[in-house]
């Protein structure tokens, strides 16, 4: 069962989670000085739109007309009701996704990614650079700026780079150019910290560049609430009041946010970010400032952080190797209104092979630590025997992804 709204359903306004946080969010600091930065230390990377979008208190931002026209080539996503998996589980449990795999990347980057564009182009800005994990956010810049004619360099993380070549020619066939991070260390299998040094230090050094990021920062989540806000809808048009449990992959916290943040006003309903345990920043790093890239080039942040030196293993769902989380996400969890939760990749592949055999579809490695979560999250509901109803977000598809398929299916794929 899908449920699908009419494109004049795109909300019209983003949800700003800041205005509903039981602590105030502690503010970056500059790298130099440690003093909280202002719009002017920002202005070299950023417009001043998402400079202030970034900064707002205000509850709600009205999406612009042009972001809103794009949004609607794919927008709003489906919502799925997951019968053939909860009958494979036998659990009394009601699962929905929000398909977010349907737009032209194939994930829920674009939400961001047009509005970065849009923003950056309407101030006379025609060139961005970026990094990308996986290449999921690459993807989406790429697309973004095609549509805007504008100018894209991607800084790829190397590890992903060599496992995952078709994700570099999607940014190619857009028009970006891609090169592999760090690019001073080619022996260096990169790091979500050093790709974003190197795209950093690029828009910063040119007039004619600024800085686009695919999470972790307050616009960036604002942009896709979009997610939550339709889910929201659609669960009533199924004849859900509200879903009991909220389950989303988080590694720099964008896809969670998106569809979690709408959410965090109903006390009522369980808010769950699940993260590989091979980079566990939520539920086993230390909350403190911490930089947000490996030179120490950007901002201090306050959040849960594996160190911003912190190297990761070469897994294969390179979007959740972030060291640090938004800083939105990790005030929610550290007053206790959202939860998180582990897994090695082993048990994560397992889950998503089970839900590519019940429904059809072959998530992203990223998208299947939710399944994970939400086939566990099912069982728990069959074991005590309660009807429970799960949302979770279905954040991209793995169709880029199949190396990693390969090597699980094949006894390679590392069990962490």
């Amino acid at each position: 069962m899908r449920w699908i709204l009419p494109s004049d359903r795109v909300p019209e306004a983003w949800f700003n989670v800041a205005p509903h946080l039981d602590e105030p969010l502690q503010p970056p600091l500059h790298p130099a000085t440690l003093q909280p930065v202002g719009p002017d230390d920002l202005a070299p990377l950023f417009p001043m739109a998402l400079i202030a979008q970034e900064m707002s208190a205000e509850p709600w931002i009205d999406v612009p007309g042009e972001v809103l026209d794009i949004l609607k080539l794919w927008r709003p996503t489906p919502l799925v009701r997951a019968t053939r998996l909860e009958q494979a589980l036998g659990t009394p449990a009601h699962i929905y996704y929000k398909d977010e795999s349907v737009s032209p990347a194939g994930s829920h980057k674009p939400n961001t990614a047009v509005a970065q564009a849009f923003y950056n182009k309407a101030e006379g800005v025609n060139r961005l650079s970026t990094e990308t994990g996986a290449g999921q956010w690459g993807s989406a810049l790429a697309f973004a700026t095609s549509l805007f004619d504008m100018e894209c360099k991607v800084y790829m993380v190397r590890a992903s780079f060599q496992q995952k070549p078709y994700r570099r020619v999607m940014m190619e066939t857009w028009g970006a150019t891609v090169e592999q991070s760090p690019v001073d260390d080619p022996a260096h299998p990169g790091s979500l910290g050093t790709a974003i040094s190197d795209a950093v230090r690029e828009a910063a050094t040119r007039a004619d560049t600024h800085y686009s990021l695919g999470s972790v920062l307050n616009h960036v989540l604002l942009h896709q609430t979009v997610i939550g806000l339709e889910a929201k809808e659609q669960l009533q048009q199924a004849g859900v009041e509200k879903p009991d449990v909220v389950i989303g992959c988080c590694g720099g916290g964008s896809n969670f946010g998106g569809l979690a943040l709408p959410f965090v006003p109903d006390r009522d309903v369980q808010l769950l970010a699940v993260e590989p345990s091979s980079c566990p920043t939520l539920t086993e790093g230390r909350f403190e400032y911490d930089f947000g890239d490996t030179a120490g080039l950007t901002p201090l942040l306050a959040m849960y952080t594996l160190g911003h030196d912190f190297v990761p293993p070469p897994i294969h769902a390179g979007g959740l190797r972030y060291h640090g989380d938004a800083p939105l996400i990790c005030n929610l969890v550290k007053s206790g209104r959202i939860q998180a939760t582990a897994y090695p990749q082993s048990k994560v592949f397992e889950g998503a092979v089970q839900f590519a055999r019940t429904q059809g579809t072959i998530p992203a490695p990223e998208t299947a630590h939710a399944i994970r979560a939400t086939i566990d999250e099912a069982l728990k509901a069959k074991e005590e025997g309660v009807e429970r109803v799960i949302l979770f977000g279905y954040s991209g598809h793995g169709l880029l992804d199949l190396g990693a398929y390969d090597d699980y299916l094949n006894g390679r794929l590392d069990a962490g």
